[in-house]
């Protein structure tokens, strides 16, 4: 039984987290979040310390270590901006890091994590949840399985409404989220990676609070890709769930099937990284890259390749 840590505990998906830790034999020794709606807690680690100042964490972690009960894990799921300080934190303490996405904002942050790796003998782990989906490791057979020449072509759409809340909370400043196509795009984009190889192209069409769309060239496949929180971008066949969303990826004309099968690859996650065989911080570089540069990037005006919604927010 490994003994967990977990920094976010109030956080949408730190439910996920709690469930994983239970469910593959774990205890949570200790959570820590500056909000104290973690009532969540009490159906899987009832009996973990729970503190809401960082501080008080940081202490209580120490202290187990000087009395030879180190922490096997840290379990980060902080806001994007305070992923590396938490990171650097159980590093700097010997203890392995699972980290939600986006594992960093910045691509040199990823240099810092493997310096920090290799001073301290700690690991880091990240959620990749979506190369263990079967769908996509289905498409991922079927492009490797396609002649050396073929590139296909790609639509990326992702459209889930926010409330007033979001932009008012860290995750409307891009300082502390990246933006859009960084806290909602990240996964794709690794996805992306993971099924069609290295990236040889990246630009950007339109990008605001709300919005971002752009095109994107990789060894197999060509992108236009749309991401949105905007609920006025919903068509009518959107799916009601916890908030309205719309999630497409059309393959030469074929749509990739993936809204269902999410339910245990958080679990799946930490078997492997149980196991020795989570991915690490070089696993991200290619997704962080490219929203690094899509961040940064100069905008294309009339565009070769546009995605199909494009025109509905440049009117």
């Amino acid at each position: 039984m490994k003994k967990f840590g977990l920094i976010g505990a109030a956080g949408y998906i730190a439910p996920r987290h709690l469930k994983a830790i239970k469910e593959t034999g774990n205890d949570l020794v200790v959570a820590m979040d500056i909000n104290d709606s973690v009532g969540i807690m009490d159906s899987h680690f009832p009996n973990a310390e729970f503190f809401t100042e960082f501080e008080e964490f940081s202490g209580f972690v120490e202290d187990l270590k000087q009395k030879g009960e180190k922490l096997d894990y840290i379990a980060i799921c902080s806001p994007n901006y305070l992923h590396l300080p938490h990171m650097k934190f159980a590093l700097q303490n010997g203890i392995d890091v699972i980290c939600e996405k986006p594992l960093v904002l910045n691509t040199k942050d990823l240099d810092t994590l493997n310096r920090y790796q290799e001073q301290y003998g700690a690991k880091v782990n990240s959620i990749l949840q979506l190369r263990l989906h079967p769908s996509i490791l289905a498409l991922r057979e079927k492009v490797q399985a396609a002649p050396a020449g073929k590139v296909f072509d790609v639509d990326l759409t992702y459209l889930t409404s926010r409330g007033k809340w979001y932009l008012k909370s860290w995750k409307g400043f891009d300082e502390k989220s990246g933006g859009v196509a960084t806290n909602i795009g990240v996964h794709f984009y690794d996805m992306l990676h993971f099924i069609f190889g290295n990236i040889t192209h990246n630009e950007v069409h339109y990008r605001d609070e709300k919005t971002s769309s752009g095109f994107l060239q990789y060894e197999r496949a060509n992108v236009r890709w749309f991401l949105s929180i905007d609920a006025n971008h919903l068509p009518e066949n959107a799916v009601q769930g916890e908030k309205l969303t719309y999630r497409s990826i059309d393959v030469e004309g074929e749509e990739l099937e993936f809204s269902g099968g999410f339910t245990d690859l958080h679990n799946q996650s930490y078997l492997r990284i149980l196991e020795g065989n989570g991915y690490g911080v070089e696993d991200n570089r290619a997704a962080i890259e490219t929203v690094d540069v899509m961040r940064k990037a100069k905008l294309v005006e009339n565009p070769t390749n546009p995605h199909p919604l494009l025109a509905k927010v440049k009117n």
